[in-house]
């Protein structure tokens, strides 16, 4: 299976498959959006920003950026994904590449082992881009788990970069939930959702890196229960709430 998915015809088709799906529940989902006022000022006032998200999300992460996020014309105006080098990264990394989004392969979370990851190569390209007016969109429990616990990788890049952490959460309802280590979410098209992008984490130089590890995990976690109340629409909608 991975070498059938390696293959460049066979990852192309399914990258498109899959931009096809993201754009189809983008934007026939009835969503929900709240967007913290700071988070909101961090693409005026902002060279880049690190945006954290969890790994079983990651079907549902254009979202934001096809209905919120890419119609803003603020300092920071372009958009970015930290991909695996694994077999299905590389059609999720062609999928957003139809949504002008640029794909990063590697992962931050392997950059110390032995095996050759792109571990150092992607968090340097990480770096550069935030540098010059990316949002960078991490999973903080990526690649491989534990689900919902937050690594210092999307810290490390963010601190080393110069530039806040924006915890962004996502949910629909219903939605299938594949058996896999995250419990992937797979939305459904015309299903109710919810895009909650929460308060700026500031990653200053002399600030601990397990007290930020704390934070995020935190500030993630409290976004997630919000984005899962609004899609099950049982909470209201807040007075600062972007209207469809």
């Amino acid at each position: 299976m991975k070498s059938l998915l390696r293959s460049p015809i066979v990852a192309a088709i399914l990258g498109r498959l899959i931009w096809a799906w993201m754009e189809l529940v983008a934007r026939t989902v009835r969503w929900e959006i709240e967007i913290d006022e700071a988070a909101r000022a961090v693409w005026h006032k902002h060279d880049g920003v690190v945006v954290a998200a969890w790994h079983s999300r990651i079907l549902l992460m254009p979202a934001g950026w096809v209905r919120v996020v890419r119609s803003w014309k603020h300092r920071i105006s372009r958009g970015a994904m930290l991909i695996s080098l694994s077999a299905d990264g590389e059609a999720v990394a062609r999928a957003i590449d139809h949504l002008d989004l640029h794909a990063i392969r590697g992962s931050a979370a392997n950059r110390r082992k032995k095996k050759d990851k792109g571990g150092m190569r992607a968090i340097a390209e990480a770096v550069r881009l935030l540098k010059s007016g990316y949002a960078v969109c991490i999973t903080p429990d990526g690649p491989r788990g534990p689900a919902q616990k937050v690594s210092l990788g999307a810290i490390m890049i963010a601190q080393r970069a110069g530039v806040p952490i924006v915890p962004y959460a996502l949910s629909v309802a219903p939605a299938w939930r594949l058996d896999t280590w995250d419990r992937l979410i797979l939305p459904l098209p015309f299903s109710r959702g919810g895009i909650v992008l929460g308060p700026p984490i500031e990653t200053d130089r002399d600030q601990h890196m397990g007290e930020l590890e704390s934070l995020l995990q935190e500030q993630l976690d409290a976004a997630t229960h919000r984005a899962d109340m609004l899609a099950a629409r049982r909470a209201r909608p807040r007075t600062d709430s972007v209207p469809r």
